[in-house]
């Protein structure tokens, strides 16, 4: 039996909801029979035929999913905030596993969902022992790596109406001490001790006077409670302040659908964060729009498990989470070392995997990595294209004689079970989505968004497994696309820059009325700053950033994130930085090149040494340079768009050293300024 997701506008729709119920009634030569396709190999260009959108009398699109009436607020009746989604897999689950965790070379341990549910009344209730109030102008400071403690304090929170407000420390010391101010934050639960100290010292240079009580979810000493009390900040372990909710026990006070349930601060590249404030309606509807988009082909269930590691402060690992909540699924958290993730995949066995395109990309070039020699890398792409084949087709398994001789090995890394991955926060590249659709045998979705539209606008259609785009429109929002003059962007063409408007869509920045109104217009339309272009099925593709353009010193603007979307696709290439200058006439780059890749690359380019070597390699920095510019003439940039000069850098950008964002987006006035001399020296050599 095989069932097919079929979307479309206008009469066809009818068409499709008729055909979905005789379509699981039928054998698949029977399907081609009726849609006159005579290969199975035409189902999937005959669904990528068919528009994803529907266009509405102001020039906004619209997903042909669901009600064509309504933006849908909501999947369940009984989920319509972030408590009742919890509750609802709690009555799901039977009380099955909800969060596990692990110690080294240990099995996953799990609490169940009675447990969470509990222990999350008794730290709310214990909250209010400590001078927390009940509703939404008490917000809750947290700061923590993922760990069930964090899903258990977001509850608490939840189950008396309380506002979550989370904290991370890539955001700098000064940031932490900006947000807490801003938002009036009295409580603080955090995971570790030096967490605290952190957060200590802010009060003992009287920079946070609000700060009353820090919450440690592990142990700690003595010291830290007495330094605590000198500076007026009461020190308590999580365990205690439970203790102290079970033996004064208060009634949950559940939250309505407006209410703001998060404060979530974007970490940004400039300036001081920007608090969005999402209500539970907004996050309810934007994972909603998910179920809706996939409801005929995913089927989230009990047994599903999505493996934890991308950050909870932020917004598109938690709607994913809430997904798995919301159908008793359970969620297993990483030991907190990325380079574990692997092994925790393996005793975790996940269904369900949440994943940015760096994750992807090195996954990517590890596999190839692998294949050390032409033939093994020749079979491997021949390997690969047989698949693709058959995912256009519309099918998606990892039983395939291919699987068995080259794939399934990398599909056993993610543990095997792997169903489902989703990937958001940056452009995933086309030739890698296209590989991995193939090699890990499930279905790989692509999402774009924001936080302020709570995480994701558009999404992947299931049946349209082509890449180079972000899919089509979630089923709470419109999407439209206005001018981008200065960029030289029409919507007469199908360009511009890209606004989105719905229940998903924030209520504004917490006390920044000018950011507010820079982000949100008068008509309720969220202005993202990205660049889009509609394609000819209805899906979105974004094709550059308005923000971070700079003009040349004769006069051309410059989309530095446009270009090192092209470079990244060297192969030698990690990570690359463009650079520009009004004030100079070309663009400069600082590149770092893979520690896995480079080296296989250059021996092939007859260049010998190792990594460490290379980087200072005249001849691998022409090599690069060029390999770079060819794919830049590939892409159509302008001349004055290609690097004239590049430095190599041995190290990565990271969260840890200041570089990259917690969603690992360029930093770019950090950059400008760790890199200055060499960027000086790029231009006196260039000149």
């Amino acid at each position: 039996m095989l069932t097919f997701f079929l979307v479309s506008g206008g009469s066809l729709w009818l068409f499709a909801e008729i055909a979905l119920s005789l379509l699981e009634k039928m054998q698949t030569q029977e399907i081609l029979r009726i849609l006159r396709l005579p290969e199975l190999s035409d189902l999937g260009q005959f669904f990528r035929s068919l528009s994803a959108t529907t266009l509405d009398s102001g020039g906004a699109r619209r997903s042909v999913i669901g009600d064509c009436t309504q933006l849908l607020t909501h999947y369940y009746d009984d989920a319509r905030t972030m408590y009742q989604v919890f509750r609802r897999g709690l009555s799901i689950s039977g009380n099955g596993p909800c969060l596990g965790f692990r110690k080294p070379e240990q099995p996953y341990q799990w609490l169940s969902y009675q447990e969470v549910a509990k222990r999350a009344e008794f730290l709310g209730s214990g909250l209010l022992q400590h001078d927390c109030k009940v509703g939404t102008e008490q917000f809750i400071g947290v700061f923590a790596q993922n760990r069930p403690e964090w899903i258990i304090a977001e509850l608490a929170c939840y189950t008396y109406s309380m506002v979550v407000v989370p904290l991370y420390d890539t955001l700098g010391p000064g940031s932490i001490r900006y947000i807490i101010n801003t938002a009036d934050i009295c409580t603080v639960i955090v995971d570790k001790p030096h967490k605290a100290i952190l957060l200590l010292e802010h009060v003992e240079r009287k920079e946070t006077p609000g700060l009353k009580l820090v919450i440690l979810m592990e142990p700690f000493d003595d010291a830290l409670r007495e330094r605590g009390k000198k500076c007026g900040v009461d020190i308590k372990s999580m365990q205690a302040i439970e203790d102290s909710g079970q033996e004064n026990h208060r009634v949950p006070v559940p939250p309505r659908p407006d209410d703001l349930s998060i404060v979530c601060f974007t970490s940004g590249t400039t300036g001081n964060p920007k608090g969005a404030m999402l209500t539970h309606g907004n996050v309810v509807a934007d994972f909603s729009g998910f179920l809706k988009v996939t409801e005929k082909v995913i089927f989230p269930r009990q047994d599903d498990v999505l493996i934890s590691f991308l950050p909870l402060a932020h917004m598109f690992e938690r709607v994913i989470q809430s997904v798995v909540y919301c159908h008793g699924g359970r969620v297993g958290f990483f030991q907190g070392d990325i380079r574990l993730l692997s092994d925790d995949m393996k005793a975790l066995r996940p269904t369900i995997f949440p994943v940015v395109p760096r994750l992807l990309n090195r996954m990517y070039d590890k596999i190839f990595h692998q294949a050390d020699t032409s033939l093994k890398r020749w079979l491997l792409e021949f390997a690969a294209k047989r698949k693709q084949a058959e995912v256009r087709s519309g099918i998606i398994r990892n039983n395939s004689i291919w699987d068995e001789l080259f794939f399934n090995k990398i599909q056993a890394s993610l543990g095997g079970h792997v169903r489902m991955i989703v990937t958001g926060a940056a452009p995933a590249s086309p030739t890698v989505l296209g590989f991995l659709r193939a090699a890990l045998g499930c279905q790989v979705y692509e999402g774009y968004g924001q936080t302020e539209c709570t995480a994701g606008c558009t999404f992947t259609t299931p049946g349209d497994w082509t890449s180079g785009h972000v899919g089509a429109p979630l089923p709470c929002n419109h999407i439209k696309l206005v001018d981008a003059e200065e960029l030289n962007y029409w919507t007469s063409k199908g360009e511009g820059e890209i606004c989105v408007k719905g229940p998903n869509v924030f209520k504004g920045y917490l006390k920044d009325e000018d950011r507010t109104k820079e982000a949100l217009d008068s008509d309720g339309w969220l202005h993202t700053g990205d660049i889009g272009k509609w394609l000819p099925e209805g899906t979105l593709k974004i094709i550059d950033r308005k923000k971070h353009i700079f003009k040349l010193a004769q006069g051309e603007y410059v989309a530095p994130e446009k270009i090192e979307n092209i470079y990244i696709r060297s192969e030698p290439v990690a990570q690359i930085y463009v650079h520009g200058d009004s004030l100079k006439a070309f663009l400069v780059g600082i590149v770092v090149p893979d520690p896995e890749v480079m080296p296989c690359w250059a021996q092939k380019k007859g260049i010998e040494g190792n990594y460490q070597e290379l980087c200072k390699s005249k001849e691998l920095k022409k090599a690069i340079l060029d390999d770079m510019v060819m794919l830049g003439k590939e892409s159509g940039l302008h001349s004055f768009e290609q690097v004239k000069a590049i430095y190599i850098h041995c190290d990565m950008f990271s969260v840890q050293n200041g570089l990259l964002t917690p969603t690992l987006k360029a930093k770019r006035p950090e950059l400008r300024e760790y890199f200055k001399k060499q960027i000086e020296e790029l231009y006196s050599i260039s000149m």
